[in-house]
């Protein structure tokens, strides 16, 4: 019997097709400083207290309606404007889980524009990037984490060894280096064959701000041996538990959905499926 079937066939394309699905209801784009860097529910900017002193406009070309906030075309004066957008969605209910913690904005072709607090992003359409990594045992078994219950975002379910995002003050490596300790107790320089694996894209409706949010995001994922004697040590208190699962156990248990969406897809692409 062929154990990767369910997963490589039917059931992976679901899971491919749960990445990259159209948003719940219409958005418009939002345009700061001329960049158009996420796209946002009309009804929301429209119902904002305050929006025109946040500096925001509805405004109708030949394209259609788009939102714009204006701001100075700095990365200072980007950020000056969207601090204040991110407060007033906060007081409003508008927002993810508030973290104090500072995304990069990014604009079309990648380039920095500005920063904005993480519980903003999703309601805004913001792009981000967060990082993984499918860390192997010598023996070829994969270390994964259950995350801990008490998580604001799929509390409870499995991943990959490590799984963060990359924030405004962190390189894609730094952000590397740095989850890896937070989550597993792990210098990334003291693990062999560090390399990385690919990257998954998504783009797929958000249950933050009540249900009005839309996440894009880059997921890059790279690939360790963890040394033997080395098991991973939790440092913040985001993982419940760890275990090492053979590549049967992981198919089968990534096929009956016990793990994050955002790790299954990972862990399918690290297998070859």
């Amino acid at each position: 019997m062929n154990h990767d079937t369910p997963l490589s066939t039917a059931w992976l394309q679901a899971l491919r097709a749960q990445a990259r699905q159209a948003p719940r209801r219409p958005r418009l784009p939002l345009v700061v400083a001329g960049h158009t860097l996420g796209s946002v529910e009309d009804a929301v900017l429209g119902t904002l207290p305050g929006a025109a002193g946040l500096g925001l406009s509805r405004q109708l070309d030949a394209r259609g309606p788009s939102w714009h906030l204006r701001a100075e075309p700095t990365e200072a004066g980007i950020t000056a404007a969207l601090e204040p957008l991110a407060l007033a969605l906060r007081a409003a209910g508008r927002c993810g889980p508030w973290r104090n913690e500072a995304l990069a904005v990014v604009g079309a072709q990648g380039q920095r524009l500005g920063t904005i607090e993480r519980g903003a992003v999703r309601v805004l359409g913001l792009a981000t990037q967060a990082v993984h990594l499918v860390g192997l045992a010598p023996d070829g078994r994969h270390w994964v984490q259950q995350r801990a219950h008490d998580k604001p975002n799929d509390p409870g379910l499995w991943d990959t060894l490590m799984g963060g995002m990359v924030s405004a003050a962190d390189t894609l490596h730094q952000a590397l280096a740095r989850e890896t300790w937070e989550e597993a107790g792990l210098h990334v320089e003291q693990m062999p064959a560090l390399s990385h694996g690919g990257h998954v894209e998504f783009a797929r409706p958000s249950a933050e701000g009540g249900g009005c949010g839309y996440m894009v995001e880059r997921i890059d994922w790279f690939v360790c041996e963890v040394p033997a004697g080395r098991a991973p040590e939790n440092q913040d208190g985001e993982v419940a538990q760890f275990a090492l699962l053979t590549r049967e156990e992981l198919v089968r248990r990534v096929a009956a959905g016990e793990f994050t969406l955002e790790a299954s897809l990972i862990i399918a692409a690290s297998l070859g499926l």
